[in-house]
């Protein structure tokens, strides 16, 4: 066999893969919006099924000899064409699967079918005394997975490198250090500063099928493709992509407080634009999907904050937002644009502002260390989560459903992945910069204010979408802008804005 042809099949049985991964992704995307409760068995058996098959399937040894077959020969000689691409990543998929045994993957995806089902019934009683078992499990699992791969120094580097590869622990604790040795100084002077915005005009009648109407009337300006996609709603947000044609996502409403549903929405189109703007022909392969997950998360926060909090974003919308909801009639343009870019320490991470957010990455991402190396016990979990969200926020936390079960992370098995939300704040604050520079920053000003969002999302189809896993994180910012990634952008942008609103920096 050439190593053409060896190329060809390797491409046909990646497709293929990615045809059955799709189908369990729609399995998913029904278990948290449509399923009956009751259906949770069988759809423990379904997901085990499609898991153990895909899993069999993609560590079949021919794939290995497929892969040998192409690796050294011409059609990897150039590091960025399409094969170099698809086979490294491959390759360390690959790699990495073969190391996990069939049994585990199976038990994982039933499990955790189980355990997701658990965990929004132990939130919505606010016990986590019925979560716990199921978490139990799961970190046992995880810990056999991270041992099953392999790691230098700590689990959590194997767990990691399936959302961020190239990722460590050494790095991302040398980022939150130096992230919250700046952030706590700067959320203190906001506290100090006599400038508060009035957030009780966020808390007022907002009726919920008003703003189901906003929402998605923003998520078509920012140019999601709702004919191959739609809006749902879960107690969780999420964003599904299946492929070509059809990315789905969720948010929940409360009809009392307008930002949770509206920057859930802002925030879950950042992630589907991404998705619907993957390459199509690439579909099945490495190309076409997804750098990272901090790179998807560097898409939903740059539209949900960089865009959606800001002047220009609501210059334009707010008009149509105090005729949508009367409540807001008294209320100007700098009052409201004051509130939803309030500075204030909080319970919830998917409602912190933007200031406080990764201090709750970084609660968690010590949590998870601590339950993966067998420091903390899951029996534990609740009273180490309420001790730490004390000593960062200076708050006490009220109940579970507010504390350590409020994110679903964990209850799909998760561990791992929370980091790679501060890492696409600090990305979409970088591609931020290198937009202005590239596009005008006045000329990009007046295009948002204009309710036109076209040539920011080009750009980021140009420079992010378009590529897929063509790059590596780290080279992919470089080459977009011109920079390896800091947290300098992010901190800037930070300043800055509670500058203009408070007069602190």
């Amino acid at each position: 066999m050439t190593a053409a042809d060896a190329y060809a099949e390797l491409i046909r049985r990646s497709k293929e893969l990615g045809v059955l991964n799709s189908c369990a992704a729609v399995l998913s995307w029904d278990q948290h919006t449509y399923m009956p409760a009751r259906g949770a068995g069988l759809r423990g058996e379904q997901m085990a099924f499609l898991a153990s098959l895909s899993h069999q399937k993609f560590t079949d040894p021919k794939i290995g000899e497929l892969l040998a077959a192409v690796e050294g020969s011409d059609l990897v000689k150039e590091p960025d064409a399409d094969a170099s691409a698809n086979v490294r990543e491959l390759r360390r998929a690959y790699d990495r699967a073969t190391k996990i045994p069939a049994s585990l993957v199976d038990e994982l995806a039933r499990v955790t079918t189980a355990a997701q089902q658990a965990w929004e019934q132990a939130k919505k009683a606010n016990q986590f005394a019925t979560f716990r078992p199921h978490l139990e499990r799961i970190v046992e699992l995880k810990r056999q997975e991270a041992d099953a791969v392999g790691f230098k120094d700590h689990r959590y580097n194997a767990l990691i490198e399936e959302y961020e590869p190239g990722t460590t622990v050494v790095e991302l604790k040398e980022l939150f250090a130096g992230l919250t040795k700046r952030l706590v100084p700067l959320i203190q002077k906001v506290a100090d500063s006599p400038k508060k915005p009035d957030r009780t005009i966020l808390e007022r009648d907002f009726p919920v099928e008003r703003q189901k109407i906003f929402a998605e009337s923003a998520a078509v300006a920012l140019g999601f493709n709702f004919a191959a996609g739609r809006l749902d709603t879960t107690s969780h947000p999420f964003c599904s992509g299946f492929g070509p044609g059809d990315c789905r996502i969720t948010t929940r409403y409360n009809p009392r407080f307008f930002p949770e549903a509206f920057f859930g929405v802002m925030h879950e189109t950042g992630h589907a634009l991404y998705e619907q703007n993957l390459p199509a022909e690439h579909f099945g392969t490495p190309l076409g999907v997804a750098c990272s997950f901090g790179i998807h998360e560097s898409q939903s926060r740059l539209w949900e904050n960089q865009v959606g909090r800001s002047r220009p974003f609501w210059d334009h919308f707010f008009p149509r937002l105090r005729q949508t909801f009367p409540a807001l009639a008294d209320v100007s343009l700098e009052a409201f644009y004051f509130a939803v870019n309030d500075v204030k320490p909080s319970l919830i991470r998917v409602e912190a502002d933007e200031a406080t957010y990764n201090l709750h990455i970084a609660l968690r991402f010590e949590l998870e260390l601590a339950l993966l190396s067998g420091d903390l016990a899951v029996v534990d979990l609740p009273g180490a989560w309420n001790e730490r969200f004390a000593a960062l926020f200076g708050l006490a936390v009220p109940d579970d459903a507010r504390g350590c079960l409020q994110d679903i992370h964990w209850s799909f098995g998760g561990l791992g992945y929370f980091p790679t939300y501060t890492l696409g704040n600090l990305y979409a604050a970088q591609f931020m910069v290198a937009v202005k520079s590239d596009l005008g920053a006045e000329s990009l000003t007046e295009d948002m204010r204009r309710g036109d969002f076209g040539r920011l999302k080009d750009w980021l189809v140009n420079n992010i979408h378009r590529n897929g896993q063509r790059y590596r994180a780290g080279e992919l910012c470089r080459r977009a802008t011109g920079n390896p990634l800091s947290p300098e952008s992010f901190l800037l942008y930070l300043n800055e804005k509670n500058s203009e609103l408070r007069g602190v920096c």
